[in-house]
Order: C-alpha cells, then sequence, then structure tokens
C-alpha cells in the first residue's frame, strides 16, 4: 500500500507556476515542487538567479519569467509562454506579495492600492487566466493562494495588507466553490512567523523577537522548508478533495 499513496504526491511530468520564487518562502515551494518532478515557471521582477541553480540541480527545467505584477496585464502574455513552454500547466502558486507598514489613520491611498494590486487583484486575475487553461485542456488543475495570520487577525500598522490577506482567504473559497466541479482545487496556504526577508526586522528587535517566540508553542521561527510538504500535498493528487481550505503553518501560532 505505502508505495501507492505515496505516488499521490508525485509531481512528475507536471509544470507549476511560482511566483514571486527568487527568494525565501516562493524559492522553497518551488524548491519542494521540483523535488516533487514538477518543472517550474518562475514569475519574477528580477532575475531568480538562486532558484534556478536550486531547480535545475534537481534535474528540473526552469523557464524564468519577468513581470510586474502590479499591473495585472501582464497575465495574458505570461500564460502565453507558460503554456507554450510545455504545451500545458498543472499548477499555480500565488506567491507574490508586498507589505507596507505605517499608521492607519496616516495610511496612503497609493500604500493600499499597491499592496491590494498585488496581493489580491493579480492573485484573482492569475487564477482565472489558469483556471480557463485547465478547463481548455480539461485537466483539473491545482491552484495554491499564500494567505496569511492576517487573513485570521488584525495586525497592526499594516491595514492594506490585513485587508489583502484576508480576502485572499474569502476568495480561495468562492474560486473552489465555482471551479472545483471542473477539477480545479483551489486552495491556499497560511505561514505563520517565518525566517525571511519580510521578517528581518521583527528578528534583530530583541523585544518583539522574544515576544513572538514566546506565543509561538513549536518555539521558533518557520523556515520556508516548513512550506514543502504542505505546499506538495497541495500541488498534488493526495489532495483532490481539498477544496477552498486554507492550511495555516505556524507552529500552533493560532492555536494559542
Amino acid at each position: 500500500m505505502s508505495s501507492m499513496v505515496l505516488e499521490q504526491f508525485s509531481l512528475q511530468g507536471r509544470v507549476a507556476i511560482v511566483t514571486g520564487c527568487n527568494t525565501g518562502l516562493g524559492q522553497g515551494m518551488a524548491r519542494a515542487l521540483a523535488q516533487a518532478g514538477a518543472d517550474i515557471v518562475g514569475v519574477n521582477q528580477s532575475q531568480p538567479q538562486d532558484t534556478i541553480s536550486q531547480v535545475q540541480g534537481l534535474g528540473r527545467q526552469f523557464l524564468d519569467l519577468r513581470a510586474n505584477l502590479a499591473d495585472s496585464g501582464c497575465i495574458a502574455a505570461l500564460m502565453r509562454d507558460a503554456v507554450h513552454w510545455r504545451g500545458r500547466v498543472d499548477i499555480l502558486v500565488n506567491n507574490a506579495g508586498i507589505i507596507r507598514r505605517e499608521d492607519a489613520i496616516k495610511f496612503s491611498e497609493k500604500d493600499w492600492d499597491d499592496v491590494m494590486n498585488i496581493n489580491l487583484k493579480s492573485v484573482f486575475f492569475f487564477s482565472q487566466a489558469v483556471a480557463r487553461q485547465y478547463m481548455a485542456q480539461k485537466s483539473g488543475g491545482k491552484i495554491i493562494n499564500v494567505a496569511s495570520m492576517l487573513s485570521f487577525q488584525g495586525g497592526v500598522r499594516v491595514p492594506s495588507y490585513t485587508a489583502s490577506k484576508s480576502a485572499v482567504m474569502g476568495i480561495t473559497r468562492s474560486m473552489a466553490n465555482e471551479w472545483a466541479g471542473h477539477r480545479i482545487n483551489v486552495n491556499a496556504i497560511a505561514p505563520g512567523y517565518m525566517a525571511t526577508n519580510n521578517t528581518a526586522a521583527l528578528r534583530a528587535d530583541e523585544t518583539r523577537n522574544a515576544s513572538i517566540l514566546e506565543r509561538i508553542p513549536a518555539g521558533r521561527w518557520g523556515v520556508p522548508d516548513d512550506l514543502a510538504g504542505p505546499v506538495v500535498f497541495l500541488a498534488s493528487q493526495a489532495s483532490d478533495y481539498v477544496n477552498g481550505y486554507t492550511v495555516a503553518v505556524d507552529g500552533g501560532w493560532l492555536a494559542r
């Protein structure tokens, strides 16, 4: 039996688009998908040199596409390039995201729009484009969004980020409802406090670092490899009956 269930996790021959995979969590997820057998289409603003090396080092192929997802007008061309490369797409990981910090009382419209455009608008329209492709292929497929602890909590000084990540959880459910009948699974991963570029300032602040660690039952910051199992699960046949759910990978943070 064991070999049969493990085969359900294989991504051999699959093509996965991963946005924002030049560092951190996106890089970790691209690496994990490649380890499971997928070829990777990376969508980044700058060249993801390390990620390309890691994926190719695993014997997988990497297509390097550049775009600024703040403008969803770029998505049609990205899809054309991705489909042309291997003739199909099987997995989309909407990981690209930005954060802006400022008191809500002083928060600017630009900081609102910039975050919402990348974290929410591009996620919806990239998912829509990929779902259309899955329907044309008649193959089903997987869409994995990246939510946040701030999909569940309010946060402080990050109103547009909180709004965008709460909305990611909502549209994950909404798209899953409409597309599950086409064998398209839409789910999300909500990373907890992760040791990445985004949190370098928090980790450097001794008081903040201590108070965060105190609240995490696992007693440590997460690392990109902590997302490897969950992303491969959600990208594979093993999750064919999981629809519209947001999986927290947070060391127990929300359980407190």
